[in-house]
């Protein structure tokens, strides 16, 4: 029988993508293992392999179709033995958005939903399954997740008088607790997006469509990739409240002991980079000054017992940050191979999602090009990110007092200020200063 090939879910948030590439064409003898496609996600072009052995019978989206939902039916195979089936229908690729890309609530009850439990739609913001919502006391149908009910219940909140913020107007948990604290929005307020993190904060406006001027130009499509970096700064800018604390660190030091380990690793065909060191002092860091290594939620403070180091690496593509885990207890010179592997792989768009997704915290190194000092956008849900400039020579007061010339590194720590308090967040650079200009604490 015919072996349906469905979009796949290459990531744990993945809802929909772009199938970049046919690596095979109709007739093509497949086996497991084999390549068939390349495709975009959110955050990189990932190649699908295949499952089954056959013929490929038939290829129903065609490369290069965005918004590809992920379970739709991509192609067809069919064993030695069969005949191909008739090809499956063409799937149509989505429509342009006419201002700005769905949001997650909304691609999610684009279509009609398989039912599902009370704890997965209040989970993901979803709607329940029709015929899950009771009516009111009067008759009329009250628009309310069952969680926010029961809230409603145990509280004395009469559902009638709250406006819901959830999909189409319907009342979630968020609704119910600001009926309490005053904060519910008036029966007039726009709704805003579904539940979970996304209702703690107002919408966002969709952005108006630019107008482009009369000058020759190229226009060029924007990737998932880009599209996703655009929605996650505009985000971090628009409800983490940032706060930025720089240091000027010596590096001479640093540049010491770098050159005395490239020498004796030399044999072994290994040489660190500046920013392999950095990237360990600000783990260390971390673990000196927990309170830093720290997410935040609307509802909690998670503080992580390790520091994994999100590294930020430009490609053709935009920016991606593969992470280097549990930094604090790895040598450098194991951070420095982990750092050039994962970087090639980002580069080439072959990193998996759990390389590129979690992390602590960040660090964004600009000082090859030259940048002096520059304020770096938080990654969320992480809380901090370090932004690490050129190091160059300038005058220094010297411990004697004296007037002397040193190599000198701005760094800037960029932190959300709802889960790290100033005093913390300077606490941390102090700490980094302090592992930079005395590096041989970086090897203990």
């Amino acid at each position: 029988m015919a072996i349906e090939i469905k979009m796949p879910a290459l990531s744990p948030t993945m809802e929909e993508g772009t199938l970049a590439k046919w690596l095979v064409k109709e007739g093509d003898v497949v086996k497991s293992g084999d390549i068939l496609a390349e495709i975009e996600t959110d955050k990189a072009t990932m190649e699908f392999e295949a499952v089954d052995e056959g013929t490929i019978a038939s290829i129903a989206v065609a490369e290069g179709t965005d918004g590809v939902k992920v379970g739709t039916v991509i192609a067809t195979i069919t064993g030695d033995d069969e005949e191909p089936s008739a090809p499956a229908p063409k799937a149509e690729a989505a429509p342009a958005p006419v201002a700005a890309e769905p949001t997650k609530s909304e691609s999610k009850t684009s279509a009609t939903p398989p039912a599902r439990t009370e704890a997965q739609a209040e989970d993901h913001g979803l709607p329940p399954t029709p015929g899950e919502e009771p009516a009111g006391d009067k008759g009329e149908r009250i628009k309310a997740s069952p969680l926010a009910r029961r809230i409603a219940a145990q509280q004395g909140v009469d559902l009638a008088s709250l406006s819901g913020s959830g999909p189409n107007g319907r009342i979630v948990k968020a609704d119910v607790e600001g009926a309490n604290t005053g904060t519910a929005p008036p029966r007039s307020a726009a709704p805003v997006a579904g539940e979970g993190v996304a209702a703690a904060t107002p919408a966002i406006p969709a952005p108006k469509p630019a107008v482009i001027p009369d000058i020759p130009h190229e226009a060029t499509k924007l990737s998932n990739i880009r599209k996703t970096i655009a929605r996650r700064l505009t985000e971090a800018k628009q409800t983490v409240p940032h706060i930025y604390l720089t240091v000027d660190v010596e590096l001479d030091a640093l540049l010491g002991l770098r050159a005395d380990l490239n020498a004796s690793l030399a044999a072994r065909g290994l040489k660190l980079s500046v920013n392999d060191l950095l990237v360990k002092a600000l783990a260390a860091s971390l673990m000196q000054v927990p309170k830093c290594n720290v997410m935040f939620t609307p509802d909690q403070l998670i503080s992580f017992s390790r520091a994994d180091i999100s590294v930020a690496v430009s490609t053709d593509t935009g920016l991606i940050t593969p992470i280097v885990t549990a930094a604090d207890t790895k040598t450098v010179s194991v951070i420095s191979a982990e750092v050039k592997e994962l970087a090639g792989r980002a580069r080439e768009g072959k990193l998996k999602p759990e390389e590129y997704q979690g992390g602590t915290a960040s660090i964004s190194n600009m000082g090859m090009y030259g940048i002096k000092q520059f304020d770096a956008v938080i990654n969320p849900p992480q809380g901090m990110i370090l932004a690490v400039g050129a190091g160059e020579k300038r005058p220094w007061v010297l411990a004697d007092g004296t007037l002397g010339v040193r190599t000198i590194m701005s760094a800037t720590g960029s932190f959300d200020h709802r889960a790290i308090d100033g005093a913390d967040g300077a606490q941390l650079m102090q700490a980094f200063k302090a592992l930079v200009e005395k590096p041989l604490g970086l090897l203990a």
